[in-house]
């Protein structure tokens, strides 16, 4: 793919050519450009679905659309909560780089052992040319709907290269829109979204299109139709997991969305040169941050939960179709990262990427066509704040994960192909292989120039654990 700078970007979304992919993606029939569908999932864990081995949650479409495209066993959140994940789908960079590495605006534990950092930014910078902007230059258009949670109004979709949009949070009832407009009192968030979602594809099938779906879904509050919630009352339990009635309605609400953006995709006979792409933002909620209320879900076999860099903060379902390139039913091993979203996207689009803005990810194309791996040796994040652990750092090179805590230096190693759940602890044994990943997680943060947390003057052991009053920029929520 070519370079082109960011002035370029900005006024060639008319002219910019497009050249079809030398690749099996096409029939002579299909001559046109694929159109892409982004389908993001708020607090999905990794075992949340079928497809991932559930036993008590009901996904057919999901389920069906693993069946279809390629299902990645070791995808991973680029942070474990949600802004700094959607920065980096957005930006193609890691959060560290783009300086969100907590939710926007963030919170904070005043009393503990270390002052964390703020993000440098309350919002996605509009300097960065971001992944629609891309799109955009390619011939795209570009719609958002749902949770955007990377800035107040300055800096919503519209002003980041979608071209129709709304955005929508706050609750699964009653929740508020922007543009304003009265949801009614027995709105449901996520059929509100896809209802939108659908129009976009009636409105905009005679082009390529960029849908971005960002449901608030699976976030609390933990709220679902009572229907559905009944019916997973009655529904027998697995003796394994937490088996949450309201949130496996909440899971099948999800579902129902991926089958209508699907069979509208179908009724409107784009099915064939849509790539349909579904993935979370991070990890699945056991508690809320403030380890109150009961258990909200389980990432069993996987270890903890979000707000974490174990696995069940940071590995995540992805699912891929794409029609005549990837094989039904396919999966992938590969480790991949939400980095890589941006270069994949414009890469499908025969796009160009942007001058001058460093870009973190690697295209996925050559996994989809089961061409060739990754060159790349390490997956990094960097997650600097209190949540459901301590301040910490990690690194995945190959097999071989290695966590940083940056509290007291505690190094845990692992080998994930032995042990997914991350309960045996190699550093003592193994010593050497800590330090190498150390000092090539050291370089990593050198390199993105990842604020740091500090000794914190105020600290008391006794109120460590205590967070301070949330901090107020813009509109945001909690992430």
């Amino acid at each position: 793919m070519s370079h082109i700078s960011r002035r370029a970007f900005l006024g060639a979304a008319s002219a910019a050519l497009w050249a079809a992919p030398a690749s099996r993606a096409f029939s002579a029939a299909d001559t046109g450009r694929p159109n892409i569908v982004f389908i993001l999932i708020d607090d999905m864990g990794w075992p949340d679905t079928g497809c991932y081995g559930n036993r008590f949650n009901e996904t057919p479409h999901i389920d069906a659309l693993a069946a279809q495209g390629m299902r990645f066993t070791d995808a991973y959140a680029a942070c474990p909560v949600c802004s700094p994940t959607r920065a980096s789908i957005m930006a193609g960079q890691y959060p560290a780089r783009v300086g969100i590495t907590d939710f926007i605006p963030g919170h904070q534990r005043p009393w503990a052992k270390l002052q964390v950092p703020l993000n440098r930014t309350q919002h996605l910078p509009l300097e960065i040319v971001t992944v629609a902007e891309s799109l955009q230059a390619a011939g795209y258009t570009c719609g958002h709907f749902g949770k955007w949670h990377l800035g107040g109004r300055d800096h919503f979709p519209d002003v980041q290269g979608f071209d129709s949009w709304r955005v929508a949070e706050g609750r699964h009832f009653k929740f508020t829109t922007v543009p304003p407009m009265d949801v009614g009192e027995d709105a449901y968030l996520a059929e509100f979204l896809t209802e939108h979602a659908e129009v976009f594809l009636e409105q905009n099938r005679a082009r390529p299109f960029f849908l971005y779906l960002a449901h608030f879904a699976v976030h609390v509050p933990i709220e679902a139709r009572q229907e559905l919630v009944e019916k997973y009352e009655k529904k027998p339990r697995p003796d394994t997991g937490v088996n949450n009635p309201v949130y496996a309605a909440m899971v099948e609400h999800v579902d129902h969305s991926v089958g209508r953006i699907l069979a509208k995709l179908e009724q409107l006979g784009l099915t064939r040169n849509t790539v349909v792409i579904f993935t979370s933002d991070n990890g699945g909620l056991r508690l809320r941050y403030d380890l109150q209320g009961p258990l909200v879900s389980s990432n069993a076999p996987l270890r903890e939960e979000k707000g974490t860099l174990y696995e069940g903060g940071i590995r995540e379902p992805l699912i891929v179709r794409w029609p005549g390139v990837v094989e039904p039913g396919s999966t992938c091993a590969v480790p991949v990262s939400s980095v890589d979203f941006y270069p994949t996207l414009v890469d499908i689009a025969g796009g160009a990427l942007p001058a001058r803005q460093p870009l973190d990810g690697l295209s996925l194309r050559v996994l989809l066509e089961q061409r060739a791996g990754l060159d790349r040796d390490a997956i990094y994040w960097h997650y600097p704040h209190y949540h459901h652990s301590t301040p910490a750092g990690a690194v995945r090179a190959g097999d071989w994960k290695l966590i940083e805590f940056f509290e007291d230096g505690r190094l845990e190693l692992y080998k994930l192909a032995e042990d997914i759940s991350e309960s045996r602890n190699l550093a003592a044994s193994i010593p050497a292989k800590a330090a190498e990943l150390r000092e090539k997680l050291a370089a990593w943060r050198r390199q993105v120039n990842a604020a740091m947390p500090v000794p914190n003057p105020d600290y008391d052991p006794a109120r460590a654990h205590e967070w301070g009053p949330p901090i107020r920029v813009g509109s945001a929520g909690r992430g």
